[in-house]
């Protein structure tokens, strides 16, 4: 008989996930906005305010790891979603451009060590033979978040006009996150502690490191991606008031990839699933990049040629990045030993951090020069590169250092 895969502490674990990044998300699309209206930031300034977030929770992550694999994973999961929850409230106390740069960036240590700390507890509370499909639907929480936050935060402000109200929803929900985690129950577990020597490996996990580099060139094109979609979008395509649309239909396709591809995570086909969403995500990047030449080759009318592409990608990225996602995170748990989970998922993080973060700066910057179509463009380009790297070297490479037979 299966061991019970929907069992009570999963779900309260999935419900905080989802609370802390509805707490991100109903945020992010319209940061950029705010610094632009209210402090009057320019193109590179937003790339490199919002890029500190990114910087800290990767500098965090890797430390985040060692605490969670050598102390209480309850005790550093409630000190690490109540940190994160107050530093909501400092982005109402920040009244200069300053201020707010200090509070976003240090917001991203307690993000970088809580997204740790979560997805480890809820591998801790899922049943050994359910943990490759659980891990594929534990992202489902974030991706509904993804799906709904940006719209409902849109929406408030168009219906407000005040940022204030979206940073006390965001405060109000991180913390709702933090008592769901409080009644979670974990099973017993020895604590790690004190290992003959203080190596690389307790803070990153040196034997999927491959795994790591190919996932910053996707954390790159979403990171581009989720922060200048909406500035993009107005000032290329014409396209206002679509960000909310875009990202509901992304997370749309992540979830039902999520459904989908749970079959093949049950089945152990990783690289299956990591290949074919890759190649969807490839698809729908080169589709959102190619709007505006395919607009003038079209005998569709121009303004719903433009909007059927943009749309169309955000689905396929959703669909490629749901397949691609969970099968990298159980790659890179397939090569760790038991007990570096935590390290396992951390190296996985940091890697897209790594990503996200050279992406928002980069962004930026290339946009500040070039113009937003050329900073596209490289997401197109470094997306293909890291569709190029998998199928050349990585695939190989996990397969030799797999250590996890039902799995390949």
């Amino acid at each position: 008989m299966a061991e019970r895969l929907w069992n009570v502490n999963y779900c309260k674990v999935m419900a905080a996930n989802f609370s802390l990044f509805f707490a991100f998300y109903v945020l992010t699309p319209l940061l950029p906005l705010y610094l632009s209206e209210h402090f009057g930031a320019t193109k590179d300034v937003i790339g490199l305010v919002l890029s500190g977030y990114t910087v800290t929770a990767l500098l965090f992550r890797p430390f985040s790891g060692y605490f969670v694999d050598s102390f209480p994973r309850k005790t550093v999961l409630m000190v690490c979603f109540a940190t994160f929850s107050l530093f909501f409230a400092g982005y109402l106390a920040a009244s200069t451009l300053l201020l707010f740069t200090i509070v976003r960036t240090l917001h991203g240590g307690p993000f970088g060590a809580l997204t740790v700390a979560n997805s480890t507890v809820a591998i801790d509370v899922l049943p050994s033979s359910r943990r490759t499909e659980g891990i594929g639907y534990y992202g489902l929480s974030n991706n509904l978040a993804m799906a709904i936050a940006p719209t409902i935060g849109i929406f408030i402000y168009k219906l407000t006009e005040s940022f204030e109200v979206l940073f006390w929803i965001a405060l109000v929900v991180a913390c709702l996150g933090w008592m769901t985690d409080t009644t979670v129950r974990l099973p017993q577990k020895d604590i790690v502690r004190n290992k003959s020597a203080l190596s690389l490996d307790r803070f990153f996990l040196v034997r999927g490191w491959l795994l790591g580099v190919n996932m910053v060139a996707f954390g790159f094109c979403f990171g581009v991606l989720s922060n200048y979609l909406a500035i993009y979008g107005k000032e290329q395509l014409g396209i206002t008031g679509g960000t909310g649309t875009y990202f509901m239909l992304c997370s749309v396709g992540l979830m039902l990839s999520r459904l989908q591809g749970s079959r093949g995570l049950r089945k152990g086909l990783l690289t299956h699933n990591a290949g074919g969403g890759m190649l969807i995500s490839l698809v729908g990047y080169t589709l959102f990049i190619l709007m505006p030449t395919l607009n003038e080759w079209s005998m569709v009318n121009g303004q719903l040629s433009i909007a059927i592409g943009y749309y169309g990608s955000a689905l396929l990225i959703g669909l490629g990045n749901g397949h691609m996602w969970p099968a990298f995170q159980n790659m890179t748990i397939c090569v760790a030993q038991n007990n570096q989970r935590g390290t396992a998922n951390s190296t996985i993080l940091v890697s897209w951090d790594i990503g996200m973060g050279l992406g928002i700066l980069l962004g930026g910057i290339i946009a500040e020069h070039l113009g937003y179509g050329t900073s596209f463009w490289t997401v197109a380009v470094v997306n293909a590169l890291g569709v190029a790297l998998f199928f050349l070297a990585t695939r190989s490479f996990f397969l030799r250092r797999n250590i996890n037979p039902t799995v390949r």
